[in-house]
């Protein structure tokens, strides 16, 4: 009874641990969407860009700051998590202190309703474990709670107490109104006709042409407008789906939004990455059955993801090159 015992407090705090870990599951399996992107979140290239997050249009200068709140940042002089992890330290102490309270008050004889499962007190190697498994948990929750904290206070880590300037941590590249403005301007002179008031247009008729190959697991027709990565990647997708037999249908497909995040140059090529907001049903059918598999005929879905396009600097054709998930 008292391997039993243990057994349930090793599996509760298992249960516990994997509670702060686990991610919601996007089930959405457009073309870009969840059955293209899994969990990573992006596919494709943005050029020497391919892994800096994509630039919201709301937190550039200038615009709708409203739409987009920007989150709390602690001042530099504030210590953003309690001196030595005084929240994890407490929890950890009260979970051990409250199991081996209750071990111990079983064992004076006040626990008979549990059939004596610690009746015989408790030993050194039910200690030992149980102070194990609660150090473990704590090391692992302050690792992750320590690597979203940029900065802390030196005074709080016996450091000086002279006021220091931010620490803030430079992106790979760091764009702003101005470098969008910049990248447009270089845009345009290579290609006089560019007019970046008329692309939301061009990616609104790429992303209904793209979705419309993607429902018909035919990319003949879109060819053109993917790089040879996006082809690769969206043919491995539909010969999955043609393999089980299923197909992914996209209807009441409405774009809210199409707004322009980033322009830029690099290589002989122009980039442009757009910020697309919509919503759609989702969902895809068996074959055979005609019966859901997977998504809601009925329940649509919101959903905002960059999409870049690239092609040789002039007046050429432009291809999507890459997918990132806001």
């Amino acid at each position: 009874m008292k391997n039993k015992s243990l057994l349930v407090v090793i599996f509760s705090l298992v249960a516990l641990l994997a509670g702060t870990t686990l991610a919601a599951v996007n089930a959405e399996a457009r073309a870009g969407g969840g059955g293209s992107l899994g969990s990573r979140g992006s596919l494709g290239s943005r050029g020497s860009r391919s892994y800096s997050q994509p630039i919201s249009p709301y937190s550039l200068p200038g615009r709708n700051q409203q739409a987009a709140p920007q989150p709390f940042s602690p001042s530099p002089y504030q210590n953003p998590l309690p001196s030595g992890g005084g929240f994890l330290r407490n929890m950890a102490g009260g979970l051990v202190g409250g199991m081996l309270g209750g071990m111990l008050f079983r064992s004076l004889g006040f626990g008979g309703g549990m059939g004596g499962g610690f009746g015989g007190g408790i030993g050194l190697f039910e200690i030992i474990l149980i102070g194990g498994i609660i150090y473990l948990v704590y090391r692992m929750m302050k690792g992750r709670l320590n690597e979203s904290a940029p900065y802390q206070n030196p005074s709080a880590t016996g450091g000086y107490n002279e006021p220091q300037a931010p620490r803030s941590i430079t992106p790979a590249y760091a764009d702003t109104a101005g470098d969008l403005a910049v990248g447009l301007s270089q845009i345009r002179q290579m290609d006089p006709g560019f007019d970046e008031q008329r692309f939301p247009d061009a990616v609104m008729d790429i992303f209904f042409k793209i979705q419309g190959a993607w429902m018909n697991r035919d990319l003949g027709g879109v060819n053109s407008l993917l790089t040879t990565e996006m082809r690769r990647i969206f043919q491995e997708d539909i010969d999955r789906m043609l393999r089980e037999h299923r197909v992914n249908r996209l209807e009441n497909i409405a774009v809210r939004k199409v707004e322009v995040s980033e322009a830029w140059q690099e290589s002989g090529r122009d980039y442009i990455t757009a910020l697309i907001y919509a919503n759609l049903l989702d969902y895809t059918t068996d074959d055979s059955s005609g019966q859901v598999v997977e998504g809601s005929k009925t329940d649509p879905i919101k959903f905002e993801e960059f999409w870049t396009f690239t092609r040789p600097v002039g007046n050429n054709q432009w291809q999507l090159s890459g997918i990132n998930q806001k």
